[in-house]
């Protein structure tokens, strides 16, 4: 059956490791953000959420009409179970929109013990068929997040099949081990890569051994190979091929990230906001925006590719031997007043920045403008010409209007 009777707009799905960039993501243009608690997540390592954040969190995105989602998606393991009826209760409570769920202990559990909150199935899942999506729609899940190993001719075959919502990746990591079947860490450093313990053992740095019998081992950098070993995946980006996502039916548009910085999830969320809204407005005069791929290399990443959606990846899309292709900006600040009387900012540094700096000011809709630095004073109101305490609070003068909440990056 094709389902598909009209050209859909795509949710904006952005990372939210910490509430920071939960508002930082939607005040760049999210639809919605994932968010993980204290439990039954995979990023240990992230800023996860107590209940008091999530209900500041999901306040301000109601404000704004965006949704929170909760990543609940750990592979359990005997006891791990045990509480996740009052954590699904409370998250239904507290007005999260969806949990995020791959074990079917759990969702047996958020659909007995918590009815009404609605439940979509991870990427760890590995949801790779429409066949598996009609079986979880059947199941009552809302929405299914395909395994980054789906290709986009599968994205469309499964669309023509099942009208049950879809999410894919985006932009962001990949793993170089299959959705949501890597053991590698818990054989490398003990710790549960499906429990939220992965120590990206993928991106260590490898060597390769010559043994030859009774003879002394020699490696592969001997013999003048730089890199001899690496199972490290480039990072996927499809601002390239929006369009394809949108006629393909994919309902939402995830971007990877949870446990990167504020000027990585306003720059990517600003980037796909507009390249959408574009689309949207006129699929037929769309044009790609050379501006929108640069502002992606301004922000820390690996090298891009689009991963599984176009052909199986080469080991053109590992990273052997020297970096192609390296961002040049850092994040040095932000906006926290402005007064437009007189043009003067007040900046909440991040990173060291001193008179003289070419700086970029930029904020939602793809605001962007450059300037000198020309003069600037600290919280005592003496004049300084560096900036080098993080956090610090400095006022300057700009060249344009700015907003609370806009960035400030320079070239490194």
């Amino acid at each position: 059956m094709d389902t598909k009777s009209k050209r859909k707009k795509p949710e904006v799905l952005a990372p939210a490791g910490t509430l920071e960039k939960l508002k930082t993501a939607i005040h760049y243009g999210a639809d919605a953000v994932y968010i993980g608690g204290n439990a039954y997540g995979l990023r240990s390592r992230a800023g996860n959420f107590s209940y008091e954040e999530m209900a500041e969190g999901v306040a301000f995105a109601k404000e704004h009409g965006a949704n929170v989602y909760v990543a609940a998606n750990m592979v359990t393991h005997e006891g791990d179970a045990a509480g996740a009826g009052t954590f699904f209760r409370k998250l239904r409570e507290i007005g999260i929109r969806a949990v995020i769920v791959s074990d079917p202990a759990l969702i047996e559990i958020c659909a007995t013990e918590a009815p009404g909150l609605p439940i979509h199935l991870s990427t760890q899942a590995s949801a790779t068929n429409y066949e598996t999506l009609e079986f979880w729609k059947q199941e009552g899940l809302e929405r299914v997040v395909l395994a980054r190993e789906v290709s986009m001719a599968e994205v469309a075959e499964i669309r023509k099949n099942t009208d049950i919502e879809i999410e894919a990746f985006i932009h962001g990591a990949m793993c170089i081990s299959y959705s949501g079947r890597c053991t590698l860490s818990n054989h490398m450093s003990f710790r549960d890569a499906n429990r939220g313990g992965c120590s990206q053992s993928c991106r260590w740095k490898y060597e390769l051994y010559d043994m030859p019998f009774g003879q002394e081992r020699n490696t592969f950098s001997d013999q003048g190979v730089e890199e001899p070993f690496s199972m490290s995946a480039v990072d996927m980006s499809m601002i390239e091929h929006i369009p394809d996502l949108v006629e393909n039916g994919v309902d939402s548009l995830k971007i990877e990230g949870r446990m990167k910085s504020i000027h990585y999830v306003s720059t990517v969320s600003n980037v796909y906001r507009a390249a959408i809204d574009s689309y949207m407005a006129d699929p037929e005069k769309y044009v790609l925006k050379q501006e929108w791929i640069d502002e992606l290399w301004k922000v820390a990443q690996r090298e891009l590719s689009t991963g599984f959606y176009y052909h199986t990846p080469t080991e053109n899309e590992q990273l052997f031997g020297a970096r192609r292709k390296i961002p040049v900006y850092k994040f040095i600040g932000e906006v926290m007043a402005y007064d437009e009387a007189t043009k003067m900012a007040t900046i909440r540094q991040r990173n060291h920045f001193s008179v003289g700096d070419e700086i970029e000011f930029y904020g939602p809709g793809f605001h962007h403008f450059e300037q000198e630095v020309a003069v600037m004073w600290n919280e005592e109101g003496e004049r300084i010409d560096r900036a080098p305490n993080p956090m610090m609070l400095v006022t300057m003068p700009v060249v344009e209007s700015v907003q609370v909440g806009d960035m400030i990056r320079k070239k490194k």
